[in-house]
């Protein structure tokens, strides 16, 4: 018996077994890796088409945009956001939503896999960008095939100039769509840890300005 209870896992420990919605979990870790593997091993993997592998990436990319921001955050960690435009005025306006303390889920797993999710794939693709900037090897190897040998070869002949676009603009669509919800979240919580109670708030166009403060200042508090 004691034997039993030292092996179950603690609370907070990243074992989707923990999680009070597991589905939910799964679903959202698949789509948060899924851009990612395809966009590096697609073209070995799958195809030969970078067009096809180009296509499925930001399928994945705005299926995980949606899903994370409609289902995920509302389920995971009780939160959830949406711009709106005003009919009248024509502003864009922030929406943020949190659920109330009774309804708003407590589990320490579902918790640490979003926050850690939601601010590692931004970093990865930074990362990614830089390295198709910068580092060229291995994300030509992986994307573009033979592109960056015949490159070594000759810095005019035989190199695709359409293949580097589609990388950075790959590159720059994950960017977007993935450093919107995290900031957008980062505020969404900030926000909710200081009304403590099921609530919403509207901000202005204006809001981007300090997003990204609130980003960092709520990643230092968590920590």
């Amino acid at each position: 018996m004691e034997n039993a209870q030292q092996a179950q896992p603690a609370p907070g420990t990243l074992s989707w077994r923990l999680s009070s919605h597991p589905i939910t979990l799964l679903t959202f870790l698949f789509f948060r890796v899924s851009s990612l593997l395809t966009y590096l091993f697609g073209l070995q993997l799958f195809t030969k088409n970078f067009v096809l592998i180009f296509i499925i990436t930001i399928l994945l990319l705005a299926t995980d945009f949606y899903y994370l921001k409609n289902i995920a955050g509302r389920r995971l960690v009780g939160l959830r956001w949406w711009n709106e435009v005003d009919p009248a005025t024509g502003d864009s306006k922030w929406v943020f939503e949190s659920a109330s303390e009774g309804e708003r889920t407590q589990n320490a797993t579902d918790k640490r896999f979003f926050w850690i999710a939601l601010y590692a794939q931004p970093v990865l693709w930074v990362a990614l960008a830089i390295v198709a900037l910068v580092g060229l090897e291995f994300i030509w190897l992986t994307l573009v095939g033979e592109w960056s040998l015949s490159f070594r070869a000759s810095p005019v002949k035989g190199f695709c100039w359409g293949g580097i676009e589609d990388v950075l603009t790959a590159t720059v669509i994950a960017l977007i769509l993935t450093i919107t919800n995290t900031l957008a979240f980062s505020r969404c919580d900030k926000f909710s840890q200081a009304s403590g109670f099921a609530s919403s708030a509207v901000y202005g166009s204006g809001l981007a300005r300090n997003l990204a403060g609130g980003m960092v200042s709520s990643w230092f508090n968590r920590r």
